[in-house]
């Protein structure tokens, strides 16, 4: 089998975020074909593309105007997630920064029904909470409309078919949320969802009519489900169930009992159309209708994509047809367009595979490894084709924490099967996808528990006969870089190496430095400084340094928002106390995370490096 570099496959290219223009003949989305993703235009399948825009930096959103022909779309500047809104008319190749508040985040919300105005939220006011701003499509900076100052995490879910309100979506944590609805001209706001405990309430749509509104919500379920809630009379109507699993096989069955999430929903108002998706153990299941009531859906034939994760359903225009970004463990991401009524679907968009053959790509095992207390966390397992022997594991753990492992695309993990190594990805408990009482496992005093399933997961790898246990690799980024760290330092034994990217090292500074915006939604997970800074110091990494055995590579963006550079300083500065092999890669003009090809290939070359070295 050919063997392919590092480089290669990081040359893979994506598109995704599709949006179709106001003809319904063209489609905006974003592909990172130049290094870093931008706006691109297509004006059919197998047409030629065309690029709009031309950063450094990577855009991070694109939405056509419904009227004209007008794009908005949103850019930080090196991954500060300081976010401006800009727009480009197409015909000209104008560009115009129309927020022009380069300290402040502005977070979009969409086109009124005639693309006169659109909505934003933003924390230019004050940095720690959002506001809801309305302004017109010539406007520029301070022309915004202050129509709602709030007190929190705010965001919006769309105009009403009148263009009378607003959603506002507001976040108390990653699994509790409320909705309100905002009236623009008198900045009137409702709470629509006043509930008890936890609850999520998500993807929500403006019914047809005005007088409802659609979303998948837990409020009164453990998973997710498609509900009605009537306006009027304040009350939720079941409309789907997340009722689906799937077989050891991979065949999906029936359940009956709720088990999976209906994660996200999409309605074309005039047309009564809908799309939902339900997540069954990762991979996605797509239905298709037509609302004949208002908790009726009349199912018609659904386009059948590629095993894997289908995500950002666009209307077209006359809701005869939609587009979503497809991606999968065999199919790099790209942007495809379905008939409505017949599921007939084709690929709008062709991002490259740097000439590396499809068919080399490797689909996972869905596997479910029993943990210490007896419950199963589920994960993939990858092994190279033609794998001879017990072969080296990169244990790759997601962010989040409230995150999944799904069976989407990736180029850095391809490479390393295609170099011989395996890779297992677990979903371990506070994972989504499984439901609110698996996601809450891992919450405050419990979030070693989580720790706890990677010994799990190792000890299974140990048992299995392609793996080689004296070559297990930690490996993961955010969240996922904690996990490393904890890792390393309460099991020192089972690894032979870490990898951290952009990962929280102690709790406490993370806390106290991380951005004013997040802090109070990430202490709603971790736990707060007022009352459980002993505890997050107990279980902070850095101050249990003295357990680490296993060489270290840590890497960071000098920019993040999120987890401040200095936790990269100072793990690597106790690690090296220690006499532990340890190398530090920081890049300068990068944020939570790497967007540019360059600094992409630069870290991960390191890392293969790195690795070869160690392991």
């Amino acid at each position: 089998m050919t063997t392919y570099d590092i480089e290669r496959y990081l040359n893979v290219r994506s598109a995704y975020g599709g949006s179709f223009g106001p003809d319904g003949e063209s489609l905006a989305f974003l592909m990172d074909t130049t290094g870093t993703a931008q706006v691109w235009t297509v004006d059919g399948p197998g047409e030629w593309p065309v690029q709009r825009t031309f950063y450094d930096d990577r855009v991070t959103f694109v939405d056509y105007s419904p009227e004209r022909e007008e794009l908005a779309f949103g850019k930080d500047q090196g991954g500060n997630e300081r976010a401006q809104l800009f727009t480009l008319d197409t015909a000209t190749g104008e560009i115009t920064n129309r927020t022009q508040r380069p300290g402040a985040k502005h977070r979009w919300g969409g086109w009124d029904s005639d693309g006169e105005r659109f909505a934003f939220a933003s924390n230019r006011r004050d940095h720690t909470v959002f506001d809801i701003y309305v302004q017109d499509r010539d406007g520029v900076g301070d022309d915004a409309e202050l129509v709602h100052e709030g007190d929190g995490w705010l965001s919006l879910s769309g105009w009403s078919p009148d263009g009378d309100r607003l959603l506002v979506h507001e976040a108390h944590s990653s699994f509790d949320h409320d909705v309100h609805v905002l009236d623009v001209s008198d900045g009137g706001i409702s709470h629509v969802t006043p509930h008890d405990g936890r609850a999520r309430f998500s993807s929500v749509e403006w019914g047809p009519d005005g007088d409802s509104l659609y979303m998948v919500t837990d409020h009164d379920a453990d998973t997710l489900r498609l509900e009605r809630l009537d306006l009027s009379e304040g009350e939720f109507t079941v409309v789907e169930e997340g009722n689906e699993e799937r077989s050891s096989s991979g065949s999906r069955t029936q359940s009956g009992d709720g088990e999976w999430n209906v994660d996200g929903v999409s309605i074309h108002e005039e047309r009564r159309r809908v799309a939902y998706t339900r997540n069954v153990d990762g991979y996605t299941d797509l239905s298709v209708g037509e609302l004949v009531d208002a908790d009726r859906i009349d199912p018609a034939e659904a386009a059948s994509f590629p095993e894997g994760v289908v995500a950002g359903l666009d209307w077209g225009p006359d809701g005869e047809e939609y587009a979503v970004t497809v991606t999968a463990s065999t199919d790099n991401t790209n942007v495809h367009v379905a008939d409505a009524r017949t599921g007939e679907r084709e690929r709008w968009t062709n991002a490259a595979t740097a000439g590396i053959p499809r068919d080399t790509f490797v689909e996972p095992q869905l596997v479910h490894v029993p943990s210490f207390d007896g419950r199963e966390i589920p994960g993939f397992f990858s092994v190279p084709e033609d794998a001879e022997g017990e072969l080296p594991v990169i244990v790759d753990i997601h962010g989040g924490p409230e995150s999944q492992r799904r069976p989407s695309f990736r180029a850095v993990k391809q490479y390393f099967l295609n170099n011989g190594y395996a890779v297992f990805e677990p979903n371990v408990r506070g994972s989504s996808g499984y439901g609110k009482e698996y996601a809450s496992l891992d919450d405050v005093r419990n979030r070693m528990d989580s720790v706890k399933d990677l010994k799990a997961g190792v000890e299974w790898l140990q048992d299995h006969p392609d793996a080689d246990a004296d070559r297990i690799v930690a490996y993961g980024g955010s969240y996922g870089g904690f996990m490393v760290l904890s890792a390393l330092t309460e099991y020192p034994d089972l690894w032979a190496a870490g990898v951290d990217v952009v990962g929280i090292a102690n709790f406490v500074t993370f806390l106290e430095n991380t951005s004013d915006w997040r802090r109070s939604l990430r202490e709603a997970e971790y736990g707060s400084l007022d009352d459980d800074r002993e505890f997050l110091q107990e279980i902070s990494p850095t101050n249990n340094i003295e357990n680490i055995a296993a060489p270290l590579f840590v890497l960071h963006g000098e920019n993040d928002p999120r987890v401040p550079v200095s936790e990269a300083e100072q793990i690597v500065e106790d690690v090296r106390e220690q006499g532990v092999p340890v190398r530090k890669l920081i890049f300068p003009d990068e944020g939570h995370g790497f967007s540019k090809l360059e600094n992409r290939i630069e870290a991960y070359s390191a890392v293969v490096e790195f690795l070869d070295e160690h392991v």
